[in-house]
């Protein structure tokens, strides 16, 4: 091989690289860099932006049906494994006994979902086809298992956008609620104590929980079977206190791996061939109204609430009903205290955020038997 072959051989991937893999690739290293920098969801973002930086390296075969990328896709992403798995890690992570201790938390988590229709039909009235729009509208749940559940099975062809909005607003969740809740909310309104005197839950009633929702569920939405099922799974193994190896191994090793190869097997998807479009920006801007729409819905209802009870409930609480558990939760909490250092709601915020993550999984559910009945 004489030297201008050997440098055709070796300027192969120089001469395949565009334009738009450079954008791509910048765009990568700025999730890696909030990951790192700002550590925005650094278990999320950090192996998405890799995951993107290496898709968009020209004439490596990675994201061919034999290469890594496609091995993992088809293994984890088309077949839902990853979402499942990562569920029955989420699940042992959740104590559902703010929940069973005041119920009534269940209708914030209810309220929540009112951004996932309602930009379905903005999506549908801006050219997106039925299933496209209910992937879409799903991201407003701030859910990324169940956004990518429900958008490999309706809209594969957005997996990538969807999914990216979904994880990346989740770790914008600290900058994106707070200026909403003070919007919405007054001084007085935010500094309305809930004193935590739930009624007693039972070891029995906890552990008997999970089998119940994934039995009703099943039967009432069995679309959401699979998610619902796993999730129990999960907070069966933490409630049951018989399985403390497994338990911890849902916490920690079996959700640490499948957000890994989630999240690199995501940011693989992000080409530029396929990414950079115009309907992907369009995308971002309708997943973001949708986050939007769940926060000011749970909000206003939590005002209801609070008038309705005669100020015994602290509206703020309302802004947890979206899934994104744990930091809607952890947020409302922060957001209160902020206002009153000692007062202390986070319990009743996660008795919402939790029924926000059922919320999100059924509604998700509701939407794939809709749609698939639609279609």
């Amino acid at each position: 091989m004489n030297y201008a072959e050997l440098w055709e051989e070796l300027s192969k991937g120089i001469t395949h690289f565009t334009a738009g893999n450079v954008v791509m690739m910048a765009v990568g290293g700025i999730l890696i860099a909030l990951a790192v920098l700002k550590e925005y969801e650094p278990v999320l973002l950090l192996p998405i932006g890799f995951g993107c930086v290496l898709a968009n390296m020209p004439l490596t075969g990675m994201n061919e049906a034999d290469g890594l990328f496609g091995v993992l896709y088809d293994a984890g992403i088309k077949t839902e494994l990853f979402p499942l798995l990562i569920f029955i890690g989420v699940g042992a992570m959740i104590d559902f006994s703010p929940l069973l201790a005041m119920p009534r938390m269940v209708l914030l988590g209810a309220a929540g979902q009112f951004g996932i229709f309602g930009t379905l039909i903005l999506a549908t009235l801006l050219g997106f086809s039925i299933n496209e729009a209910a992937s879409i509208g799903v991201i407003g749940a701030i859910d990324g298992p169940t956004s990518i559940f429900v958008a490999t099975k309706l809209a594969p062809n957005l997996l990538a956008p969807i999914a990216v909005a979904a994880y990346s607003y989740m770790s914008l969740i600290p900058i994106i609620q707070p200026p909403l809740i003070r919007l919405l909310t007054t001084s007085e309104e935010r500094r309305i104590r809930m004193p935590y005197t739930p009624r007693p839950v039972s070891p029995r009633s906890l552990v008997l929980f999970p089998v119940a929702v994934t039995v009703v569920v099943g039967l009432l939405v069995p679309d959401a079977t699979p998610l619902i099922s796993m999730l129990m799974l999960g907070n069966l193994l933490r409630e049951s206190h018989v399985v403390d190896r497994l338990n911890k191994a849902a916490q920690n090793e079996l959700i640490n791996i499948a957000t890994l190869f989630l999240g690199i097997t995501i940011g693989s998807t992000m080409a530029a061939s396929k990414f950079l479009e115009v309907d992907t920006l369009l995308i971002l801007v309708l997943g973001l109204l949708a986050f939007v729409l769940d926060t000011v819905a749970g909000l206003l209802f939590g005002k209801a609430l609070s008038r309705v009870t005669g100020g015994k409930i602290n509206p703020i609480i309302g802004a947890a009903g979206i899934s994104a558990f744990p930091m809607a939760g952890r947020l409302a909490a922060q957001i209160a205290q902020e206002e009153d250092y000692e007062n202390f709601i986070l319990m009743h915020a996660m008795g919402a955020n939790t029924a926000g993550q059922l919320g999100s999984v059924m509604a998700g559910g509701i939407l794939l038997a809709l749609v698939t009945g639609v279609l």
